[in-house]
Order: C-alpha cells, then structure tokens, then sequence
C-alpha cells in the first residue's frame, strides 16, 4: 500500500544565475540518477504506486528503464493527466492532479519556484522536497535513497505530524485586493517596470524583502535577513527590511559566489497576519523569480500567514520510525 507523486522539474538548476554568479549546474542525468534511488527505496518499503509529472526530458521514465532487471520493481508507474507546456505552471497542475488522485505525499526535486508552484496544488498532501541546486532555501539537500525511505513511512502513514511533517510559512501576494499569487520563501519589491528577465541577481535594483525565513547560512535575497534579522522557518514570525540608503551597510550571499553589499535603511521582524503595503509602481519578485507588475496607481499588500504546504523532514520522519520499529523484519 502506499501512493507517492514524483515531481522532478528539468529545468532546475540551469537559470541565468549561473551566467552572472557561480552556481552549480545540476543536469538530468543527475536527476534521473536520483529519481532511481527514489524509486528503489519507495519499492523496498512497500509503496506500490507512483505517479509523476511528465515533461520533456523523461525524467522518472528514463530512472525506471535504468534500473536493471534484478531489481525492477513490481510497481504501477502512472504520469499525471496535464497538459503540459514545457514551463513552471507543469508543476502546479501536476501536484494539483496528484493531491486529487490521492497520493499520500509529494516528492519534488527543484528549487524555491519549483517548490512554490507545488505549494499551491499541493493542497492538504505533505511535499519531500529535495534540492537540485546551490541557490535555494526552502527545499534541502537529501539523498535520493533517504528521501524514498522517508517519505515512504508518511505514504504508509506510520509517522503524521511534528516534528516529522510540519507547517510552513508562506507570503500572499494581493494586488487591488485580489489574491493573485503566493511565495514561500521571499517576496522583493524591485525597483523595475516590467519582469523582463525572471530571476534576480542585482541588490542595487531592490527595494523591500519580506521573508517568510532568513538565516545566515542561506544563499539567496534570504540571506539579507538572515545577517539582519534571522528567522527559522518553524518561528511564528517573518522579516521586513527596506533597503536603501540608511546607516548599515551588509554584506551577503544574494547568489552563489556574488557577496554584495546591501544598504539598509530599516528592518524589523513582522507577526502572523501581518500585512505589508506596497503603492508604487514595481515589479514582486517571488521565490527568486519576477512574478507580478504593479503599475503606477496599483496597490499591492504582502501577507505573512502559516498556511503553507505541510513540509517532511526527512531525519525527524525516520527517526520517529525506526523508534516504532518500522525497520524490524519478522522471521516467524
């Protein structure tokens, strides 16, 4: 028993940031191998079927064509029923159509926007996300074998709640009074009249950060919290920093090898519910990405809430597990 969705985004991992900064470019062969240990581990535990998001390059596909014929599982593989366009609304429609069919938890191999699209289809199903990258913050580096393992026992339902699956923060975005869209890590206020080029690299063009979590080990515009105002991601609060011409002068990792200096004109922590206006015309970059255009004589507000998606630490779930003796085999 046991239903997992797989959503392993191809383009992860090779935006512009690895032009103008020094990231890491992870290929899908990488994802592919780690997709492979995925579904081994999900197999070995008992989960019997998966479903995955397609796209382009046959990720999930190519990871069980790999898998030689001593060791193929004896499982249903079934891809999501979308139409695909080859770009992030996939993952969307994609976690959308699995938390409809049923499955018991996500696993998503991806970044901060791969993640906030899963974020907002996800619904109630708990997301293992696994990073595939050197500039994210929400999803973390986990071993495909241990991810499998560990969302395995949530699929199962032998672990549910804290501390192995916990709730995350996250920013809505409203614009004349309409929801239009969320992020789950940051929403930057940029100095820019249209979005133009999707990611951001350039401190000198933003003007406000609002967080969701921000810790001084972070790569990322997090980051600027984090060496002002750091704020783990279980706490029950946010950051706010305007940026601009002020008495503090920080340095940070805004990409992976770019440290910038960053002025500050003021900053504070912001509570639950709390709402941050913005009336001037700007472009919200969400997650890392350039979302929504405010034109002159809009209004936007940001919106600190705990309503995320439901989140899967992967030690913690394994460790409330082994301490249930989920690994014992019974040889009578």
């Amino acid at each position: 028993m046991g239903h997992v969705g797989i959503i392993a985004n191809p383009a992860s991992g090779k935006d512009i940031r690895r032009l103008v900064a020094y990231g890491t470019v992870v290929d899908n062969l990488e994802k592919v191998n780690i997709v492979r240990r995925l579904i081994l581990s999900l197999a070995a535990t008992g989960i019997t079927k998966i479903t995955y998001m397609p796209e382009y390059y046959g990720i999930v596909q190519g990871a069980v064509e790999s898998i030689c014929s001593r060791h193929r599982p004896d499982m249903e593989f079934a891809a999501a029923d979308i139409c695909m366009t080859g770009t992030q609304i996939d993952s969307f429609h994609a976690a959308d159509f699995m938390a409809q069919c049923g499955v018991n938890c996500i696993i998503t191999l991806g970044g901060d926007g791969t993640n906030r699209m899963v974020a907002k289809g996800c619904r109630d199903v708990p997301i293992l996300p696994v990073s595939t990258g050197t500039n994210n913050v929400f999803p973390t580096l986990v071993e495909g074998t241990i991810a499998g393992l560990a969302a395995a026992v949530v699929a199962k339902g032998l672990i549910a709640g804290p501390p192995a699956i916990n709730p995350s923060k996250k920013l809505n975005i409203y614009k004349n009074g309409q929801l239009v869209d969320i992020a789950i890590v940051d929403a930057v206020v940029l100095n820019e009249p249209f979005i133009g080029s999707r990611a951001i690299w350039d401190a000198a063009r933003i003007r406000r950060i609002v967080v969701t979590r921000g810790e001084p080990h972070n790569i990322g515009i997090s980051s600027i919290a984090g060496n002002l105002a750091p704020v783990r991601p279980g706490e029950p609060r946010g950051a706010d920093i305007e940026v601009g011409t002020g008495s503090i002068q920080l340095r940070a990792p805004i990409a992976p090898g770019l440290i910038e200096r960053v002025p500050v004109r003021n900053y504070g922590y912001i509570e639950i519910g709390q709402v941050i206006e913005v009336n001037e015309a700007c472009v919200i970059a969400l997650d890392g990405e350039r979302e929504v255009e405010i034109r002159e004589g809009e209004k936007a507000q940001i919106e600190l809430t705990f309503d995320g998606p439901k989140v899967i630490d992967a030690e913690a779930a394994l460790r409330a597990a082994v301490a249930q003796g989920y690994s014992y085999i019974n040889t009578n």
